[in-house]
């Protein structure tokens, strides 16, 4: 059980931390006061206060984090100004988030996300410039018989050049292609002798097991993959090219999660594979077995899927938040406390039935329902 808690916990830390000061540093750029910076929910296990007044702690729920701003007496960090006139002294004005002009207040709420795609970035940077990346071209050596790759007209010897149109780099793009897609057919393009050929797979969907020992219903085509000519191609990078493969990989990861998350919605993509915490606590432990570059792989994809989670327009959650200030930029004002108050009813309503969801997942993986 501590093989899976310990690097949950040391996770969950480090990618909230992360977000969390993202919040902090506009809100500190734009002269916001802040009153507590929390890692987790619930009883505060241990904190201090900075010079600024500023409570950094940690609460025994690590679900998350929060950071409280100087003034807010509600979650949506809204108040009658002609009362803050009254309470607050002019100095003291100056501190509170919600009379700051509208484009730092979404500067504010927005630096969350952009701190977790900036971690990364920096993750995958220093992965391709001190480990390296593989360009290892992907050749088939055996299409199996009566599968998709042979009905559809793929060949022993064929160089896989892309997938959907992602340019495929390296033997380990293949299968996060295939997993990655959402459609009823694959488009393969394929170097064969000199020519190169576009063929469309349907795919099978299989009761498998992912590379950690999970069972996952996978895409399959039917093929098994060699490198060209026996050649392995691993290749530290430059600054410039780790740069722009890790900006390539989070763009990548962040698109390809929308469209998979589009397919949920409408019923083309397997609703079993959304996870909540326990599931990554538990792939956050398989992972930290293998090594300590997988297990800091996974927290970059782990950070990107909080970003992007976060962007999401629900109220309660920081896209909601952008939302509400669209319609205050079109409106000319905000929208009432009592008009947010019911779009965060909605949001709580819509995140609460997701924890059950994907509650209901982990559990169902773990054996628990059939």
């Amino acid at each position: 059980m501590l093989t899976y808690i310990v690097p949950f916990i040391v996770l969950i830390l480090i990618v909230v931390f992360i977000h969390e000061y993202g919040h902090y540093y506009f809100a500190k750029k734009y002269g916001v006061g802040v009153t507590d910076f929390s890692i987790g929910f619930g009883k505060e296990i241990f904190g201090w206060n900075d010079k600024s007044g500023t409570r950094w702690k940690i609460c025994w729920i690590p679900l998350g984090g929060y950071v409280k701003f100087f003034g807010d007496r509600n979650v949506y960090s809204q108040a009658d100004h002609e009362e803050i006139i009254k309470k607050y002294s002019k100095e003291e004005q100056d501190k509170l988030f919600t009379l700051k002009p509208l484009y730092q207040r979404a500067l504010i709420v927005f630096g969350g996300p952009l701190a977790n795609f900036i971690l990364a970035l920096v993750i995958f940077f220093s992965i391709y410039t001190f480990i390296g990346k593989d360009f290892t071209p992907a050749v088939i050596n055996e299409v199996q018989k009566d599968s998709p790759a042979m009905v559809g007209g793929l060949k022993e010897g064929d160089v896989i050049l892309e997938i959907d149109n992602n340019e495929v780099k390296s033997i380990m793009d293949v299968s996060k292609y295939i997993m990655m897609s959402t459609d009823d057919v694959i488009d393969f393009k394929v170097k064969r002798s000199y020519d190169e050929v576009i063929l469309n797979i349907k795919p099978d969907l299989v009761e498998g097991e992912d590379n950690l020992g999970n069972k996952i219903n996978k895409r399959m085509v039917g093929i098994k993959l060699g490198a060209y000519n026996d050649q392995i191609n691993h290749v530290k990078l430059g600054p410039a090219q780790s740069i722009l493969h890790a900006f390539n990989e989070v763009y990548y990861v962040s698109v390809s999660s929308l469209k998979y998350i589009g397919g949920m919605i409408v019923g083309k993509a397997d609703t079993s594979q959304l996870g909540g915490p326990i599931r990554i606590a538990k792939i956050s432990g398989q992972v930290a077995d293998i090594g300590l570059l997988a297990f800091i792989s996974m927290m970059a994809y782990i950070s990107i899927s909080l970003g992007l989670v976060n962007l999401f327009p629900i109220p309660m959650l920081d896209g909601g938040h952008l939302m509400f200030y669209a319609f205050e930029k079109v409106l000319g004002r905000p929208l009432s406390q009592k008009t947010q108050e019911g779009f965060f009813r909605i949001g709580m309503f819509l995140l609460i039935s997701l924890m059950f969801f994907t509650t209901f997942n982990d559990l169902k993986d773990l054996g628990l329902f059939r």
